[in-house]
């Protein structure tokens, strides 16, 4: 194995005081690629990238860089090689952020720790990329949590590392930065050759950027493999223990648990135009059942989710008679019915025929989520 990855681990385990917090630790990613450990708070994920960069002491295994033993790595030959954004807030007095840059080049410089013209560009290239010159007089410690983290991306990069390991590197940025910081990652992997080792609470942009993912929990990691091998709903509702709602690995979205019960509203929608309504019924805490729907459909999924019951159909098929019966039971059982405002076409003539039983029974429709609050 050490001879196939570029950055790999055999047999870590880690901890503190001497006792092992997780164990079994086997990494294996080949050069440029990303690896992103993702888990709930407390599952060991910082412990793991604080060990493999020597911040942490070891309990046992080997981590090799380029198959070779980062033990035996002088301290000097390290930072050359790896750079390290840790969630530790770094607080250097009177430094600006240029000069919290700079410092990432300090493994190249001589003894002094003379800049030359070829390290101040680096630094300006550094933060030009982090979209960050604005900042350079700045103040380190007088900017804001995000703009401090983009800061300390840019002396990583600056570094010019091999690899980077980045703990939450997401944390305190808004969703423009977070996208934009990914972004970097990316291209630094895929452009440049740098091995990427991180860890996200987000896991719709670990499903999106990863070539690994490994899972942590407890005392053990759960999964390691790529992100189409890992983000299942029932692995990733399972490593989260969540019960209480769900996450939905297609559309990468979380939905709070559904509202049991009888049915008190028939939801007739499609093609993304139920999803408001479903979520405004949950809020209010109204039992509502959804269709008809396909099973390709876009509201199908967060229908599944939240509603009390689904009418389903098969995707790319004529809507079946006993689904067709099931919707007319729930309409006569039910006291409103909304109408999403859907398109109708060929497939779905069904729920067209159910709004004109809607009025011919003279039941109130609702046609604006708003109006949802009306529901008793």
């Amino acid at each position: 194995m050490k001879e196939e990855y570029f950055f790999s681990t055999d047999e870590l385990s880690v901890g503190y005081g001497g006792k092992p917090l997780i164990s079994g630790i086997t990494i294996g990613i080949k050069k440029g690629e990303i690896l992103t450990l993702i888990g709930p708070n407390g599952s060991g994920k910082s412990t793991i990238l604080k060990s493999i960069t020597r911040h942490l002491a070891m309990i046992s295994g080997v981590v090799y860089l380029d198959q070779k033993n980062m033990k035996q790595m002088s301290g000097k030959e390290l930072a050359a090689r790896l750079s390290v954004v840790l969630t530790e807030r770094v607080m250097p007095e009177m430094m600006t952020c240029y000069d919290v840059v700079a410092s990432g080049r300090y493994p190249y410089t001589n003894s002094l720790g003379v800049l030359t013209k070829n390290d101040r560009r680096i630094i300006r290239e550094s933060m030009e990329r982090v979209h960050a010159l604005d900042l350079m007089r700045q103040d380190f410690l007088a900017v804001s949590d995000g703009q401090r983290q983009r800061i300390m991306l840019a002396r990583a990069i600056c570094q010019e590392p091999e690899v980077i390991v980045l703990d939450e590197p997401t944390s305190f940025l808004d969703i423009r930065h977070k996208i934009e910081l990914l972004g970097i990652l990316r291209e630094m992997a895929k452009q440049k050759g740098i091995t990427v080792i991180m860890s996200l609470h987000e896991i719709d942009l670990a499903n999106k950027i990863s070539d690994r993912v490994m899972c942590v929990k407890g005392d053990h990691i759960t999964d390691f493999g790529t992100p189409e091998e890992i983000f299942t709903d029932e692995r990733i509702n399972r490593l989260y223990e969540i019960e209480n709602g769900s996450y939905d690995v297609l559309f990468g979205s979380v939905e709070l648990a559904k509202v049991t019960g009888e049915p008190k509203v028939l939801v007739i929608g499609g093609n993304g135009s139920g999803i408001p309504f479903y979520r405004m019924l949950q809020k209010l805490g109204i039992p509502f059942a959804a269709g008809i729907l396909y099973e390709n459909d876009m509201d199908y999924r967060v229908a599944l989710a939240l509603a009390a019951e689904v009418i389903q159909a098969k995707a790319f098929r004529p809507v079946a008679p006993e689904c067709r019966a099931r919707a007319e039971e729930i309409l006569r059982q039910v006291d409103y019915v909304i109408d999403c405002g859907c398109d109708f076409g060929e497939y779905n003539r069904e729920n067209e025929e159910l709004l004109r039983e809607t009025e011919r029974a003279g039941k109130r429709i609702i046609r604006e989520w708003k109006d949802c609050a009306d529901i008793r």
